[in-house]
């Protein structure tokens, strides 16, 4: 499967809900400091707090991105991995992402490993809602038959991308992906260890930052 463009909803809008669920407040280390809802953790200056970033693989190597929906309230209609979120409090954060993956992207069973973390900061210059994140970036990999069903309340399109043409492309037109697209691609490329393009400028469009 090459790219889709969800028709129909099986999960119905879930954005409002989502804003009331409860994530984990972190320190510079991923230490627990408390929680606070999705709502109150992304209004600026923002809290730090833990999320997941997943990467689906091929055997071909290539990677899946998804379009943002056009009604998420932050950096909507950006290309980003094939999958984010947040951990439920006190839960694995590979089991938070599973039930992420099935309820996005109407796939089961996929074996995730985290692969490395990026700590962030990133203000949506359109909405005014910011991302602190303490980042889990997750590798898992799927067979070339794989078949997904996107909710379009999540999910606007699809499309597979080699790593090392990703990040160029970020590089020609940053604005077009999520902030945080470029770090947690450079996570998953030092795991691979592929020799790839140097880090791009940040874009004057918007304030981001990351480590």
């Amino acid at each position: 499967m090459n790219a889709s463009s969800p028709t129909t909803s099986c999960s119905g809008n879930r954005t409002g809900a989502r804003e009331s669920e409860l994530v984990e407040l972190v320190d510079d280390r991923g230490a627990l400091t408390g929680t606070a809802t999705v709502l109150d953790a992304h209004e600026a200056p923002g809290m730090l707090h833990r999320a997941f970033s997943i990467f689906l693989r091929r055997p071909d190597g290539r990677v899946l991105l998804q379009q943002r929906a056009a009604v998420k309230t932050r950096f909507p209609l950006r290309w980003g991995n094939t999958c984010c979120g947040h951990p439920v409090p006190e839960e694995a954060v590979t089991v938070s992402a599973a039930r992420r993956l099935h309820e996005e992207l109407d796939v089961s069973g996929v074996t995730l490993r985290e692969v490395g973390v990026y700590q962030y900061f990133a203000e949506d210059p359109v909405t005014g809602r910011v991302e602190r994140e303490y980042d889990h970036v997750l590798l898992g990999d799927v067979p070339d038959d794989v078949e997904f069903r996107p909710d379009p309340d999540e999910v606007a399109e699809l499309r597979w991308v080699t790593v090392d043409t990703l990040l160029r492309e970020i590089g020609d037109a940053p604005t077009a992906y999520a902030p945080w697209l470029e770090g947690v691609t450079r996570r998953l490329a030092a795991h691979l260890g592929p020799q790839l393009p140097d880090a791009v400028t940040e874009s004057a469009a918007e304030r981001s930052g990351g480590k």
